[in-house]
């Protein structure tokens, strides 16, 4: 999820908060406010029921609500100097115009007194109040009105404004993701007048160029390395090689100089294939392009055979789908002839090989040990198993590299007694 979306979700989730608090308290406000409004017309109509009383008398005669909004009824001298007007909320049946049949109303009620000749009397007068059920309602279309307004407010502005402002983080992120280390020969740059993204820039480049040199550094201890490993080993051989064809050995001393002859080779062999390997992971190999993976397996089936006759093992190829990847043609003949190689060296006499190919997938299987390898290390450096000990160790962890490398996924399974080794691309 891009980080501009990720913060409008969790500004959803805030405004959503703040909105519902602040509706909470709204609703609380305005129903104060509405009880004041009411309050001040109760004082009101109060004042003008006393008013009329003094000269309509009859006013003093109406015991109940059932003939209006008010009630007057006489209390004692005692009973008035001790009262104190009060509000109270209640409810009354009512019947508007568009109920068939009398219904509870909220309504406020003022309870006060008033002396009128001598005689004290307490007025109770009522006012209807807003449902408070109708209140919370509008109050919750209001609130989720305004959350809505909010949340397009802030996708709008997320558009016009943020994606402006972050235009140069994703450039350089886009310049960043297309950077090859020996290969890309400047280093990213946008153009912002930004303080944050011009200080990112400036480490960013600060570190490649650090990665530049090491890499660097590194290829050149490396080819330095190989090549002076490779010539002295080159070398002994070549004078063992010599020394076998002009002296005259025993049988035993002309098998000790031919082990140390399969010594020297295995070293060869070795160093070769770390060369391999590191040059794989410092990415040295990237000549892409569109490579038929039918024609790279029946090529190293060929190569094969003739080691697969010695060992009596049979190869079978089946031909799903024709695959065409984009790859580095060296890097998928080292993938294949290495799951092929393990395949016919890993297998038992009279066993047997099958390699299908699918649309997306590169499956090789082989006869084997009746048990299941360990998952864990198989594809780690240096793994061999218990029977085959002059191999490097390191054919499988340099086709889990390729396939890292292309973000190819590689992996390996046991069933009906038979070692899968399977590629995806």
């Amino acid at each position: 999820m891009k980080l501009l979306n990720k913060s409008i979700l969790h500004l959803m989730g805030y405004l959503l908060l703040i909105v519902s608090f602040w509706s909470v308290i709204f609703y609380f406000n305005m129903l104060d406010e509405i009880k004041d409004s009411v309050d001040e017309e109760l004082e009101n109509y109060k004042r003008q029921i006393v008013f009329k009383a003094e000269k309509d008398p009859s006013i003093l005669q109406q015991k109940t609500f059932d003939e209006g909004f008010f009630s007057v009824n006489p209390i004692s001298k005692k009973e008035a100097l001790n009262f104190k007007d009060t509000y109270e909320d209640t409810e009354i049946y009512a019947q508007d115009a568009d109920d068939e049949a009398p219904e509870l109303e909220p309504v406020r009620i003022l309870t006060t007194v008033f002396e009128q000749n001598g005689n004290f009397y307490e007025l109770k007068i009522f006012n209807n109040m807003v449902e408070e059920d109708d209140l919370v309602k509008e109050l919750l279309w209001d609130a989720a009105g305004l959350y809505v307004l909010l949340i397009f407010s802030i996708l709008i502005l997320n558009n016009l404004v943020l994606q402006r402002l972050w235009k140069p983080f994703y450039e350089l992120l886009h310049e960043l993701k297309n950077y090859r280390l020996g290969i890309s020969k400047t280093f990213p740059k946008v153009e912002t007048k930004t303080k944050e993204f011009s200080d990112l820039q400036d480490a960013v480049t600060t570190l490649l160029q650090y990665s530049e040199k090491s890499y660097e550094q590194q290829k050149e201890f490396i080819g330095n390395a190989s090549h002076e490993l490779q010539t002295p080993l080159a070398i002994a051989i070549n004078k063992l090689e010599l020394l076998i064809e002009k002296e005259d050995f025993t049988e035993n001393q002309a098998e000790k100089i031919a082990e140390i002859m399969e010594i020297i080779e295995r070293l060869v062999r070795l160093n070769k294939s770390l060369l391999l390997l590191t040059k794989i992971e410092n990415k040295q190999f990237f000549d892409n392009q569109e490579v038929k993976v039918n024609d790279i397996v029946r090529k190293n089936i060929d190569d094969l055979q003739d080691i697969a006759d010695f060992k009596q093992v049979e190869i079978h190829f089946t031909e799903n789908n024709e695959l065409s990847v984009n790859a580095d043609t060296a890097l998928m003949n080292i993938v294949i002839s290495n799951l092929l190689r393990n395949a016919i060296f890993h297998n038992i006499k009279s066993g047997k090989v099958e390699i299908i190919v699918d649309s997306k997938k590169l499956s090789v299987l082989n006869t084997g040990a009746e048990k299941s390898l360990n998952q864990e290390k198989i594809f780690t450096r240096f793994q061999k198993s218990e029977e085959h000990q002059s191999g490097s160790g390191l054919g499988l962890a340099i086709v889990k590299a390729i396939a890292e490398l292309y973000d190819f996924s590689v992996w390996y399974d046991f069933k009906n007694g038979m070692h899968k080794f399977s590629v995806n691309f």
